[in-house]
């Protein structure tokens, strides 16, 4: 079975307490391989190495690659448990990809890890977490249009909606509106480029963000909020 350990793009869908674990208990009950796809979560972005271990499960393998190396050089990797990794001895998997291994983006990934460690990037997450969780709550209580909003370390996201009884959405399916290019436009405008996806906003800011520069940019977010907040049922 392979799942995000929080879901990205589609919504920073956060597994509830006890999830990860009944995941885990079934795979090993029924010799399911559990694989956890760490490729946005991972490498810091939710306060944890990564996010697997917010619930003490040690999943059989871990993909991961955007933070490996800070995309500094492309790079995709996958570990696994000796158990498993032990089978390729004698049974060789050739997988044809043209550029595995590659010296510059391996090199990339060796420093950017250690200049996480030496700086404390990892901890910089964590701490600045329960703040990016307020300044989104507070968001939360002052705009009509925001629906819903998630965070776990510094991955976020806000709903925007025109109704908060129904949650209709801002923005359709799969689709944009103008209400939603505003908002983007207004941000970029002022100097906060954030990634917009149907009718939701994703914060997803550097890990190494300061405090005082998060809430920067949430200043420009609560204005941006404004336009949303006239199209929305009050």
């Amino acid at each position: 079975i392979l799942m995000e350990s929080v879901t990205g793009t589609n919504g920073i869908i956060i597994p509830p307490e006890g999830y990860m674990q009944g995941v885990r208990a079934l795979c090993d009950k029924y010799g399911i391989v559990m694989i956890a796809d760490e490729v946005m979560a991972g490498f810091g972005r939710t306060g944890k190495w990564f996010a697997i271990e917010h619930w003490n499960v040690v999943p059989d393998m871990i993909t991961m690659a955007k933070g490996l190396t800070s995309a500094y050089a492309p790079l995709g990797a996958v570990a696994m448990k000796p158990e498993i990794a032990a089978h390729f001895d004698n049974e060789v998997f050739e997988s044809g990809l043209t550029y595995t291994s590659h010296p510059i983006s391996l090199a990339a990934a060796v420093a950017n890890i250690q200049v996480m460690k030496d700086d404390k990037i990892v901890e910089n997450a964590a701490a600045l977490g329960p703040v990016l969780h307020k300044l989104l709550a507070d968001l939360g209580e002052s705009h009509p249009s925001v629906g819903d909003v998630r965070s776990i370390g510094l991955f976020g996201i806000i709903e925007v909606v025109k109704d908060r009884k129904t949650k209709e959405p801002m923005a359709p399916w799969n689709g944009s509106s103008p209400e939603m290019t505003a908002f983007r436009k207004y941000c970029s405008d002022h100097g906060l480029y954030i990634y917009t996806h149907w009718h939701t906003a994703l914060i997803i800011p550097p890990l190494i963000i300061t405090e005082e520069q998060l809430k920067e940019g949430f200043a420009v977010l609560e204005e941006a909020l404004k336009i949303t907040d006239q199209a929305s049922k009050h």
